[in-house]
């Protein structure tokens, strides 16, 4: 079965300044597929390529069988990428309930009718987003304007959930938590792309890992043999591989 992302040859970057250079990567259905890098390696710019956010100048990225490459971003929201970015990105002056039912945008434009029901999946997911669900997101703690992210755009019944440094910033405990519900997002089959700076988390969670460097992939694998492979233990892991 042909994976549900494939990425091939792609170029992208700002301008005249190309960030990425023949990146290629695949992930399967149901999969946890990581980049993980130094800062400035491009991961971000990846995710807004093939988010749509930023254009493609060469390349393919196919989509459940379809090249989407030259599609809108609204279009590739459709088609069931759902990208949730850095900076977060809510409504701060909305109650944390409107800002999930805006991340219903997509099954509401396709008539399902059920896609209200997506608060209670989110709810039983994030407990606490129920307890504050009619106070206002700029409010919110910073691991709860995580979850509300991440929450907002399970909203959208996405097909392919991308997280771009969801451990950003956050305490040790909030962070365990985060991995926690991806790992729960994966045994219920969400396909998700996650670019991290935490690489121990990252590999632990993940089935396959790339490791991207000044726009250029350098080593990829299973998630398990990056977290034993020397080279990522001495540059991203923070400890040297124990002698045998």
């Amino acid at each position: 079965m042909a994976p549900l992302l494939e990425v091939s040859d792609l170029h992208a970057g700002y301008g005249a300044a190309e960030v990425l250079r023949g990146i290629g990567l695949s992930a399967p259905q149901g999969s946890v597929i990581t980049v993980i890098g130094p800062n400035g390696a491009g991961k971000s710019t990846l995710l807004a390529a093939l988010m749509g956010v930023l254009p493609i100048t060469r390349g393919e990225v196919r989509f459940g069988g379809e090249d989407v490459a030259r599609l809108t971003l609204e279009e590739r929201v459709m088609a069931g990428l759902a990208l949730v970015p850095e900076k977060r990105e809510l409504f701060g002056t909305m109650s944390v309930e409107d800002n999930l039912l805006l991340g219903g945008w997509r099954p509401m434009r396709r008539r399902v009718r059920s896609w209200r029901d997506g608060l209670e999946r989110v709810y039983t997911l994030f407990p606490r987003l129920k307890e504050r669900r009619a106070q206002a997101a700029g409010t919110l703690s910073g691991g709860e304007r995580q979850m509300l992210a991440v929450g907002r755009a399970l909203m959208g019944q996405p097909r392919l959930l991308m997280l771009d440094e969801p451990s950003l910033g956050l305490a040790p405990l909030i962070v365990r938590d985060i991995f926690a519900t991806i790992r729960q997002l994966r045994g219920g089959g969400t396909t998700i792309l996650l670019v991290e700076q935490n690489a121990r988390a990252a590999l632990d969670v993940a089935d396959h890992g790339y490791v991207l460097e000044t726009g250029d992939l350098v080593l990829q694998g299973p998630a398990a043999d990056l977290a034993d492979d020397p080279r990522v233990i001495e540059t991203y892991l923070g400890a040297k591989k124990p002698a045998p």
